[in-house]
Parts: structure tokens; C-alpha cells; sequence
């Protein structure tokens, strides 16, 4: 499971940390962000301790009309033992209650030149990223022609020798063998290649092959969304196959259903070519052209005709 601390966002963001160094190390759990205007304004029956606190222009303005004897009382509440960290906007100068306030809990205190509003949005794209469910899958994901075809099978089926051929074609490789996969919003699956196997294809009796060496730079990409599933099998002579493509069979990554195909393999069937027409066909069914329906429309035409002809 990745974590995310108040130490990643301070080097991702590039951030001046003011005070409460020893609390750098804080984790952060959630994505959400935290405005605390009511908090400045005394009320902390809800106060959200477990997200980033982040302070502009509107709460420091507050803040400074509060009496004397009442800011560092805020501010003690404010750097709670569960709090990762505080940020503030626009570059503007840190409260010294608050400075005090985090050495004495150990709550790191953060600075940014950005706005308020831009730098929320910046935070919470990178944390639901981070934060987002993952898992890890054995199988090779290819973009092709924009699609994220994740290839999956038993080992030795020939998932790595399809991939490759797939590059030599054009296409680009994102992960093989071991898709790191994560959920960045509903309906978003999005992989990646662990950071050990990253570049690299594996094909047996060659061995371990660097991808951007021999084909540059072009031939892969470091992450891509998951839109399609294609499994490879080996062909059973007693196993019905889809042959009109009517059914869409989905298949189930963390909370996301995603269109699954199974492709059998065997001498003659050119892999690769059935995949790139796989992605090709996907794509014209978001765009509404769909094959087996129009042929399914006709069929139902021609039947009707027959019948009205055995009518007279």
C-alpha cells in the first residue's frame, strides 16, 4: 500500500516548511482538503483534524481581527495530534501563534507562492491519485491506438510475443508481466509497470529486452487508462466462442466493470492484427457504429421477409 506524508507533498510542491519539523513525517489518509474558516471562528465540534489544513487570504484576514488572547487558543486547536499538516497560500507570512502552536504539537507548517483555489486543486488531484485504490495484475497493458488493452492469460500463452509485435507495428508498451493498477475516480482504472520493470519486456528464449533502446522513445508510455481486456487462451475444440460479438462479457478490476474479450490462440491466428481490429472496433462502439447489431438488424429484416412470403 503507498502512503503519502507531509515530507511528499513538501518535495512534490516544492514547499518552505516554517515550523513543526519533527511532524514532517505525518501521514496523510485522505484526499480531502480543508478550508477552516468556522475554526478560526471557534467552532471545532467537526473539525476534519485528519485532512491538510489549508489557509488563504479569507482565514488569515479573520484570523487577525480576532482578540489577542483568543489566536493562539485557535491555533493550538487547529494543530491537532491528527492533523499532517498546514498550508499556507500566496506566500503570506505565518502567524507567530501559529508557529508556536506547531513546535509544540509537531504539526509541520508549509508555505506555497500559489493561490488558495489553484494550489486545493493541484493538492487533491495529486492525493486522490496517490491515495486511490490499487492492485496488481499478471498481464501485459499496450496502448493501441489509444485504447489501454490489458492482455491477460496463462503464463506462456503469449502474451509478451503478441505485445511485442504490437510495438513493431507502432503501438506502445506501458507495463509487462506486472500491472500496477489504480482507481483515480469512478470509473477511471489507470496502469502502470512497477519501477523495477519498468521499459522492459520479457520474451522467452531472448530474455529481458529494453523497449525504449531498441524501438526509442515512442514505444512506450509510463501509464494509461484500462478501457479494454483481452484474454488469451488456447484454443478448445470443445468450447463455444462468440462468433457475432452480441454479449458483452465484462470483467470486474477493484470497482470498475471493464469490456473483456477471449481471444483462443493457436497456429495460423495472427494475435496481434485481431487485437489492433479489437481496439479499432471499441472505439466505433463508444461512437455508436455497431457491427453485430446492424448485422442483427439486417438478419431480423430478412427473416421477416421470408415469413411474409410464407404468408401467401
Amino acid at each position: 500500500m503507498i502512503q503519502v506524508t507531509s515530507k511528499d507533498v513538501m518535495e512534490k510542491f516544492n514547499l518552505n516548511l516554517v515550523s513543526g519539523n519533527e511532524g514532517i513525517g505525518r501521514y496523510i489518509t485522505t484526499s480531502d482538503i480543508s478550508r477552516p474558516g468556522l475554526e478560526m471562528a471557534g467552532y471545532f465540534t467537526h473539525y476534519p483534524a485528519n485532512r491538510v489544513q489549508l489557509i488563504g487570504r479569507t482565514e488569515l484576514s479573520f484570523f487577525d481581527m480576532l482578540p489577542s488572547n483568543l489566536k493562539y487558543e485557535r491555533m493550538l486547536k487547529l494543530c491537532s495530534q491528527d492533523t499532517p499538516a498546514i498550508i499556507i497560500s500566496r506566500g503570506m507570512e505565518v502567524p507567530e501563534e501559529l508557529i508556536q502552536a506547531s513546535n509544540e504539537n509537531s504539526v509541520p507548517v508549509l508555505t506555497t507562492s500559489m493561490k488558495t483555489t489553484r494550489f486545493s486543486s493541484r493538492l487533491t488531484n495529486f492525493l486522490e491519485s496517490k491515495l486511490a485504490p490499487s492492485a496488481a495484475m499478471h498481464g501485459v497493458l499496450v496502448d493501441v491506438y489509444g485504447i489501454g488493452v490489458l492482455i491477460i492469460g496463462k503464463s506462456g500463452v503469449g502474451k509478451s510475443e503478441t505485445a511485442l509485435e504490437l510495438i513493431k507495428k507502432g503501438h506502445r508498451l506501458v507495463a509487462d508481466d506486472c500491472v500496477e493498477i489504480r482507481q483515480e475516480a469512478e470509473d477511471l482504472i489507470v496502469g502502470s509497470p512497477p519501477p523495477l520493470l519498468e521499459h522492459l519486456l520479457e520474451i522467452r528464449g531472448i530474455g529481458i529486452i529494453d523497449i525504449i533502446t531498441l524501438f526509442g522513445a515512442s514505444a512506450v508510455r509510463p501509464k494509461k487508462r484500462i478501457t479494454l481486456i483481452v484474454e488469451l487462451e488456447n484454443w478448445d475444440p470443445e468450447k463455444v466462442y462468440d462468433r457475432l460479438g452480441l454479449d458483452e462479457e465484462k470483467m470486474k478490476i477493484i470497482d470498475t466493470e471493464i469490456t473483456k474479450l477471449t481471444i483462443p490462440v493457436q497456429p495460423g491466428r495472427n494475435v496481434s492484427v485481431i487485437i489492433e481490429v479489437a481496439a479499432m472496433n471499441y472505439r466505433l462502439k463508444k461512437l455508436g457504429v455497431n457491427a453485430a447489431q446492424e448485422f442483427s438488424r439486417r438478419l431480423d429484416e430478412v427473416i421477416s421477409m421470408q415469413d411474409d412470403l410464407d404468408d401467401y
